[in-house]
């Protein structure tokens, strides 16, 4: 029946039928909200952990150096997250398996081995990256990093072992909202909005270094190796089926858009305060402390305390997608649903890099750059191999049956992983060859 039926009927109808008759129409799109919320989690949840400490650092950085100049490229960025994000989706739900299973049944144990041991080495530094800023963001309020980092290590650690997983999630699902903070932040600094959208519209490229290696960092911050990982044994570990696979593709693109309006604000509030007044940040313990007399101790608060969050946020999940990825490389059991009996190595795994990451950070004077920046060149190096290695899999009918990219997904899939795959290998390359 036409909407046009439907709506002369209504009119002929009894008075006390119309209600039964909205009811009928409306159950459908009721029942298909209600889907979504169910299925809801994985993609958010992934893409808003990558807006952690480092990244925050990184989004920070940009504004306080280049203003609002570098903003048009989140555009770019969240239809590559959200190209990529999909084919882990659809592979985690076609296949109900994770990334590092398919990759060893596909290329088998050679090449698992050594893509394990370059991501293991790599979330290392991250986890460490995630609890100094946990003991910056603490030290902004006067508690030593000596109590809150073992404070922080301990309450992640109960978070994940003790609590269940739906529990765990909607914990999860929380921590993304705190984000706001850095959308109130920035309202609170009082930018100049038209030329804010005049940034996003009218993109103003500077072929200096330092500009290009800005927004190649911006692009690596954005996109990670991890996260191709933890989103599709998060859609395994959610049982998601194959029916609901629209819902899970529409969690993944709203994971996008917010983890990188998120990004947008955090550029907004120090470009409008720190950029403007010229004064020079490396860290974000900087970029807080020199929001307090420029936009006032609200904004300064709310910076931190969303720093905290953050870190807090991807402490938990980063040994967690570590453990994940190894413990499925070499087919052990995972999953936050099950007794340590059942999953021996995960649960070994995942606690020894929490405890990992809490001593080496309470270590005096640890040279953490250069640790971070030696594991973000594996990174880097590892990312155009992951992509490579996803295409190959997702047009494996073998694999993945009728769901198997199309021509059009094909070529915005090539296009997309072509350019990231560029732009990684040029931020390497300036990275060994210390441009910057």
């Amino acid at each position: 029946m036409s909407d046009k039926d439907t709506e002369s009927t209504l009119q002929k109808a009894p008075l006390w039928y119309k209600p039964i008759a909205w009811t009928r129409n409306w159950l459908p799109r009721l029942r298909g909200i209600w889907l979504f919320l169910a299925v809801l989690g994985p993609g958010i949840i992934t893409s808003s952990v990558d807006n952690d400490a480092g990244g925050i650092a990184t989004y920070s950085i940009c504004g306080a150096r280049y203003g609002y100049s570098l903003l048009w490229s989140l555009l770019p960025i969240t239809i590559a997250l959200m190209v990529i994000q999909e084919m882990c989706t659809r592979m985690g739900v076609v296949t109900g398996k994770g990334l590092s299973d398919l990759i060893r049944e596909r290329f088998g144990v050679r090449l698992t081995f050594y893509l394990l041991i370059g991501m293991l080495i790599g979330n290392l530094g991250n986890v460490l990256a995630e609890f100094a800023g946990v003991a910056a963001s603490m030290e902004l309020v006067g508690v030593s990093k000596y109590i809150s980092v073992p404070i922080a290590g301990v309450a992640v650690w109960l978070l994940v072992i003790k609590v269940s997983h739906k529990r765990v999630e909607k914990v999860f699902l929380l921590a993304c909202l705190l984000y706001a903070f850095y959308i109130i932040s920035a309202f609170l600094s009082q930018p100049d909005w038209g030329e804010v959208l005049t940034s996003v519209a009218r993109p103003r490229i500077e072929w200096g270094s330092g500009y290009f290696v800005m927004l190649v960092g911006v692009i690596g911050t954005t996109i990670s190796p991890w996260m191709q990982f933890y989103l599709q044994s998060a859609v395994v570990e959610k049982g998601i089926k194959v029916d609901y696979l629209k819902f899970s593709r529409l969690d993944t693109v709203l994971g996008s858009f917010i983890v990188n309006i998120i990004a947008f604000f955090i550029i907004v509030v120090c470009a409008a305060t720190i950029f403007v007044a010229g004064l020079p940040i490396e860290t974000v313990k900087d970029a807080a402390v020199a929001l307090k007399p420029l936009a006032g101790d609200y904004a300064s608060l709310l910076y931190s305390f969303g720093l905290l969050n953050a870190s807090l946020f991807a402490a938990s999940i980063l040994p967690l997608s570590t453990a994940f990825i190894i413990c499925e490389g070499f087919g052990w059991e995972t999953g936050v649903d099950k007794k340590f009996n059942q999953a021996p190595q995960f649960y070994t795994l995942y606690s020894l890099l929490i405890l990992f990451g809490v001593l080496f950070i309470l270590i005096p004077n640890l040279p953490l750059l250069d640790i971070m920046f030696t594991t973000q060149v594996i990174n880097g190096i590892l990312l155009p191999v992951i992509l490579v290695v996803m295409l190959v899999l997702i047009n494996d009918r073998r694999i993945m049956g009728d769901y198997v990219n199309s021509t059009k997904a094909n070529i915005a899939s090539y296009i997309t992983v072509g350019a990231v795959i560029a732009i990684t290998l040029t931020m390497v390359v300036l990275a060994l060859m210390g441009t910057g």
